[in-house]
């Protein structure tokens, strides 16, 4: 089946299931194309040719969907810990016939140490600063991550530069996708490693903020020896 017919079918099971199982909102479902299909499609201009790239809170599967829907050339992997979104995007996935999608009920701290990927991809999900301890993890030593933001991007670049140095990364790139093709663009922001040689796993989260827990929580534990 060709891509189109593919994503008509997934805009479909969006309006529908999608919204009665509160996925997405019922004034979302008139706009489903310009305001979510083509401006999570139009990301696929910063995956590689042959990625394999993981979605973090996939929810409805924006973009991660979206993404193995349009390019059948890349291998995704969809992460969301609630079952009532996993389900659903099960329920895409077997009736799409995506064989180049599994989906992962968890959060992205479970993956950390575990896998690596090209892409690490994300939508509305959080602050760059805390994005960055949960995506950097999983991201490979020649990959990135890629999320979608809003227009106060630089403003967050900015709050996050402590967490970018910490964990090693190299400068953000800030894209503005889909001119002159949709009427509202996507921003993006792309953040690779500085030095990809010295790159090793696992790789600390956030720093400073997960060393003061595992200090708290070996306090406890001699103080009850």
């Amino acid at each position: 089946m060709d891509r189109l017919a593919l994503a008509e079918r997934y805009a479909a099971m969006l309006a529908d299931a999608g919204v009665v199982r509160g996925l997405i909102g019922p004034r979302e479902a008139p706009r489903l194309w310009d305001r979510h299909l083509l401006n999570c499609a139009v990301l696929g201009d910063l995956v590689p040719e042959g990625s394999s790239l993981v979605d973090l809170g996939s929810g409805a599967g924006l973009p991660g969907l979206v993404l193995a829907i349009a390019r059948a050339d890349i291998r995704v992997t969809l992460v969301e810990p609630l079952l009532r979104r996993t389900t659903f995007l099960e329920e895409v996935v077997a009736e799409l016939d995506l064989h180049h999608v599994e989906v992962v009920r968890g959060r992205a701290e479970s993956l950390h140490g575990q896998r690596r990927f090209d892409v690490v991809t994300s939508r509305a999900v959080a602050p760059l600063d805390r994005l960055l301890g949960w995506s950097m993890p999983l991201v490979d030593a020649h990959g990135a991550m890629v999320a979608m933001k809003g227009s106060s991007v630089s403003d967050e670049v900015e709050g996050a530069r402590k967490v970018l140095r910490d964990l090693g990364c190299g400068e953000p790139e800030v894209s503005v996708l889909g001119e002159g093709l949709l009427s509202s663009t996507t921003v993006a922001v792309r953040v690779p490693w500085a030095d990809p040689a010295r790159v090793s796993w696992p790789l600390a989260q956030t720093p400073g903020r997960r060393r003061g827990r595992s200090d708290q929580t070996r306090r406890k534990q001699r103080r009850n020896a």
